[in-house]
């Protein structure tokens, strides 16, 4: 009993928020910061999987998000909702609920041949090739969609809060909050069981030395395309989830700036760690949100002053100064970020008593 304690205390805690969340102590914009963290977790895991354990740099992970978001949102308004792009829905939204998964299921797994498509090419190559072909392959992505005016081209796609709005009429719970919550579970799961595997060997091995790896018998070409779409499948899981939980899905969301955001937080967080990534995730997204605040402040600060021209005002694009100045400071003073490439268990041995996966 003693080895599932840390375990069973998280999933009180995820119970706990659950049942905030339904007696409506949550505000909702910190609900929906509570969920952003989420999805930002799975993201930024997946992410690590490719960047952190096998040693690549993938530098078009929102691409593949973006993918998951479009997929998943086409399937939930197809399944439950009546619509003119699909007709009549395909079940009563009653069923919802119990139907669900198998949009993020179709997601993930439409995502994840996406990344077998882009990683084909890619691991043909060498060095930092994969940084710029799944950079081209952000860019596709978006292109693609925001020219097939069926879906909403430029302008976006939208219908999945009648899903939402189905569960909850069903029964009234805060439905994505628990999804996000499983969705996380099942990222860090997946991950998990997938290093302590032998493909996972394999991946770890790529990383210490892909020749020295091939030499000893490890199908490098075969590990790194499973790898890959294992990260890129549960990226689309991110995206999904982001399109339920706001409502609207737009393919600029998950432009560039997107996948820079999951360089940071793996970067961030410690590459090869699931401790240190979702450590990122959390503190990254804080912080993001707090900048919203901190930025009008500084406004008012530095005219009170006089150190700002009366008609000049700082924006939210100061964000995007401040995020990566923290970067160059943390590679500068602390390189390997929050764990580097330990877990929590290893920087707290005694917390192994405590905690299983299994």
């Amino acid at each position: 009993m003693q080895r599932y304690a840390i375990n069973i205390l998280l999933f009180a805690a995820a119970l706990m928020l659950v049942a905030l969340a339904h007696a409506e102590m949550l505000d909702k914009y910190v609900l929906n910061i509570v969920m952003l963290i989420g999805i930002n977790c799975i993201f930024v895991t997946s992410l690590n999987l490719v960047n952190g354990y096998m040693g690549e740099f993938s530098c078009g992970h929102g691409g593949f998000m973006c993918v998951g978001a479009y997929v998943g949102s086409m399937l939930s308004v197809a399944f439950f909702t009546d619509s003119k792009l699909f007709g009549a829905a395909l079940f009563t939204p009653d069923l919802a609920p119990f139907l669900f998964p198998l949009v993020l299921l179709g997601a993930m797994l439409a995502t994840a041949f996406v990344g077998l498509i882009v990683a084909l090419p890619s691991f043909k190559t060498r060095d930092d090739y994969l940084a710029i072909i799944t950079i081209a392959a952000n860019y596709i992505i978006i292109s693609v969609i925001e020219n097939i005016d069926a879906i909403g081209g430029p302008r976006g796609f939208s219908g999945m809060k009648k899903t939402v709005n189905a569960m909850s009429d069903l029964i009234d719970i805060p439905w994505m909050l628990i999804w996000v919550i499983l969705g996380v579970f099942v990222c860090v799961l997946v991950i998990r069981r997938l290093m302590t595997s032998t493909y996972g060997k394999g991946v770890s091995a790529i990383c210490q030395n892909e020749v020295a790896a091939e030499m000893m018998g490890v199908n490098t070409n075969h590990v790194k395309i499973m790898a890959f779409m294992v990260s890129s499948g549960l990226g689309g899981l991110a995206g999904v989830l982001f399109a339920h939980v706001y409502g609207y899905v737009n393919a600029q969301s998950f432009n560039l700036l997107k996948s820079t955001e999951g360089l940071v937080m793996v970067y961030l967080g410690g590459m090869g760690s699931i401790s240190g990534v979702l450590m990122a995730a959390v503190v990254f997204t804080l912080l993001i949100e707090l900048l919203r605040f901190i930025i009008p402040w500084l406004n008012s600060m530095l005219h009170s002053v006089n150190l700002l021209p009366a008609d000049y005002q700082l924006d939210q694009i100061w964000t995007w100064v401040i995020i990566p100045l923290t970067l160059i400071l943390l590679m500068r003073f602390r390189s390997e970020g929050f764990l580097g490439n330990r877990e929590l268990t290893h920087v707290f041995p005694r917390l192994k008593r405590w905690i299983t996966f299994k």
